[in-house]
């Protein structure tokens, strides 16, 4: 049997051999061969069609995104319906600053109609992952104005604003979110994150305390209560609010750090020497320059 380099060199297509570089991750030999496929397929055809989402793709994943956007937006044009095209070029047109190509491809993605709210909050999230901050918030604005109880939005607003350490906005959109979202758990915890960051424990642990019961699986609220017991000298609420944290997240140093302080400050002097050896073993080499 031919061996797949050998049988790469005997092919005299070049789509087929751009095809099959893809397939196997060189996406530079498949941009090469694709290239000199284009300049003699028909605009139309399947294999015009599969050549313009290759090159597109291949194109994103080398990090060369203006070319991508080029090809991935002639796949659309050219009846492409994929849903990786159209996630590659709203991330393409965020890269490139052009906000409203960018709701275009993710409102295709996701089958809601383009002016809609759905696709504002839809292409922020997005943005918010590259972050896109402002372009972000104006989506997001664009979401609530077409509707005001729109799930979410307050919450990444919410988010944006706690990230960059403007508290008091945090908390307001964290209280607006959960006015609208009162089962949504994530609301909850952050709006106990914006308290403890402001070191407001009191305040900071009935939130953390319903983040809990809405989603029991998730270890960030139970550190968080476990830092704020601690703070308020309730060292045996902080402790078991610790070892839940790490039953579910063994390897957070963070949460062994702060359980080998909790113990050491209850008496329990040997365990918690164990703890902070633990900690230090599994913090981050990085982290610790």
């Amino acid at each position: 049997m031919l061996s797949g380099m050998l049988f790469l060199f005997l092919l005299t297509d070049d789509h087929s051999a751009g095809v099959e570089f893809y397939k196997q991750r060189q996406f530079s030999k498949s941009i090469e061969s694709l290239e000199r496929a284009v300049a003699t397929e028909k605009p139309g055809t399947p294999e015009y069609r599969e050549s313009a989402v290759i090159l597109g793709q291949s194109y994103y994943l080398t990090a060369h995104l203006p070319e991508s956007t080029a090809w991935l937006q002639k796949a659309v044009d050219n009846g492409v319906r994929i849903n990786e095209v159209f996630y590659m070029l709203g991330n393409c047109y965020i890269q490139q600053r052009e906000p409203v190509k960018s709701r275009a491809a993710f409102a295709a993605m996701f089958g809601v109609p383009f002016e809609s709210a759905a696709a504002h909050l839809l292409t922020a999230q997005f943005m918010v992952r590259q972050e896109f901050e402002e372009f972000a918030k104006t989506e997001l604005a664009s979401a609530l104005e077409l509707d005001p109880k729109i799930p979410q939005a307050h919450y990444l607003l919410g988010m944006m604003a706690i990230f960059r350490n403007e508290l008091d906005q945090g908390l307001a959109e964290m209280k607006q979110e959960i006015a609208i979202n009162p089962d949504f758990a994530m609301a909850h915890y952050r709006l106990g994150d914006a308290y403890t960051r402001r070191e407001d424990w009191d305040a900071a642990i009935p939130p953390l305390e319903r983040s809990v019961w809405l989603n029991p699986d998730y270890s960030g609220p139970y550190m968080l209560l476990g830092k704020a017991y601690f703070k308020k000298k309730d060292l045996g609420s902080a402790e078991g609010m610790l070892r839940r944290a790490i039953k579910m997240d063994p390897a957070n140093y963070q949460a062994h750090y702060m359980l080998g302080q909790v113990l050491m400050q209850a008496g329990k002097i040997e365990e918690g020497r164990r703890m902070l050896e633990e900690s230090q073993k599994l913090r981050d080499p990085a982290e610790k320059r």
